[in-house]
């Protein structure tokens, strides 16, 4: 009865009402076996009294459940220990109580994230004081090979980037297992100041290349950040027209992404031709734009003068390309342009690619 009564209290309602407290004393006080109500868990989450009590800040709880042995050291389904719930959640007197008992700093949780990681992703200052003030591994990786310093560029909060660069100057000089650096991290998601703090004070190269020959220019390019792409060209000098393995320059990969605020911005202040060719492949940024369906993209390339029919190494237009990937809206876009159902050099057709009905139907309504 005791486990069933305790079992329907467990909740958050409960954990966010302080009479839960001597409710708790009360059952445990009377149960003959307390061990086993503290240490069971929900079915689904695999959450004890102490992953509960350590999310919602409830120390009263830890420090009673302290009293009876409560492994503080348990993880849930997810590998969470309660020292990740009170960080991921930025309850500071939770971690703060944890520590007092000599938890691990360094616990893993599935994929390898430390509870000071998780800290970094909910860019609370205070909790990663208290951490690293508890000697928790700033060089740690998890499964992706991310440090703390990865995670805090990602959310770009620069006064927490700042007071890691202080506890390890050299903290910024790692790379993730596809070759991905902090500053890439911080481009991709338009952290503006990070990458201006990584830039200054780290003193990462802007050209930086992952595995995959990626700079962040690129990143910021794919994702849509001109503010981001400007401040890289302008003010530290990234090279505009550098490749990736596949020979993709970032005028490419912002047609391939369908991001016309950075084309538009390639095109205009930096005088990037809308028929760029990456090479070895010769494709432009309308065979791009025409492969992924971005009809937005399209439509603003062919507007600022892109040619429809230019053929890549394979004599592809971009009709083939959008015919290939049965994108009726490119199609549409493309034919109704202008484009030319021109052969490649294996005598392959647009419109033999084609297996959408519409599409078919599209291709016979023009010829």
């Amino acid at each position: 009865m005791a486990n069933k009564i305790l079992s329907e209290r467990i909740s958050t309602t409960f954990l966010g009402n302080h009479f839960f407290l001597n409710e708790l004393q009360s059952i445990l006080e009377e149960s003959e076996d307390p061990q086993s109500l503290i240490k069971a868990s929900n079915p689904k989450s695999g959450d004890r009294l102490v992953h509960l009590a350590s999310r919602h800040g409830r120390v009263e709880i830890l420090s009673l459940l302290s009293k009876y042995g409560a492994d503080f050291e348990a993880g849930n389904l997810d590998g969470k220990r309660p020292l990740h719930e009170a960080a991921a959640s930025s309850k500071v007197t939770s971690v703060q109580f944890l520590l007092s008992v000599n938890v691990s700093v360094d616990c893993l949780k599935r994929a390898d994230w430390t509870p000071l990681m998780l800290a970094c992703a909910k860019k609370n200052i205070e909790i990663i004081k208290e951490l690293v003030n508890a000697g928790a591994d700033l060089n740690l990786k998890n499964k992706d090979g991310w440090t703390c310093f990865h995670i805090a560029s990602r959310e770009g909060h620069v006064d927490i980037l700042s007071y890691l660069h202080d506890c390890n100057d050299s903290l910024w000089e790692t790379v993730s297992k596809n070759g991905r650096t902090p500053l890439h991290t911080a481009a991709l998601h338009g952290r503006l100041e990070a990458c201006e703090f990584l830039l200054t004070r780290c003193h990462f190269p802007v050209d930086v290349q992952d595995s995959c020959g990626s700079t962040p220019l690129m990143d910021a390019a794919r994702a849509g950040f001109p503010e981001v792409v400007d401040k890289l060209i302008n003010l530290h000098h990234a090279d505009v027209r550098k490749c990736d393995v596949l020979g993709r320059q970032a005028i490419h990969l912002a047609s391939q992404a369908g991001e016309c605020g950075v084309i538009q911005y390639l095109l205009k202040e930096q005088n990037i031709s809308v028929n760029s060719i990456s090479q070895p492949s010769s494709l432009t940024p309308l065979h791009f734009a025409s492969k992924e369906g971005r009809t937005d993209a399209i439509s603003y390339l062919l507007q600022e003068g892109a040619d429809a029919n230019i053929q890549d190494s394979k004599g592809r237009t971009a009709l083939h390309m959008a015919a290939g990937s049965q994108n009726v809206d490119s199609i549409r876009l493309l034919l109704y342009s202008g484009a030319k159902i021109i052969p490649d050099k294996k005598g392959v057709k647009p419109n033999t690619l084609a297996t959408n009905n519409f599409a078919k139907m599209l291709f016979d309504e023009i010829s």
